[in-house]
């Protein structure tokens, strides 16, 4: 994963202020999710699945709520 999908994913799954949604949700210090969108640090591989999944589980939830309107 690289910084730009990750601030995409994270802008995408919580809005502009996403860094401290995405840190809460990964269980990581919010610093942490800074340096890895900044590319100071590396993400780790197992991140991507996480943040897939939290995608996914979004995608998910938005599917249904569509079928009400």
């Amino acid at each position: 994963m690289t910084p730009d999908l990750l601030k995409a994913a994270g802008k995408a799954l919580y809005g502009p202020r996403w860094q401290t949604a995405l840190a809460a949700d990964l269980e990581v210090a919010d610093r942490t999710v800074q340096r890895w969108a900044a590319g100071d640090s590396p993400i780790p591989e197992g991140v991507s699945g996480d943040v897939w999944l939290l995608l996914n589980w979004r995608g998910v939830e938005i599917a249904d709520l569509l079928k009400h309107f």
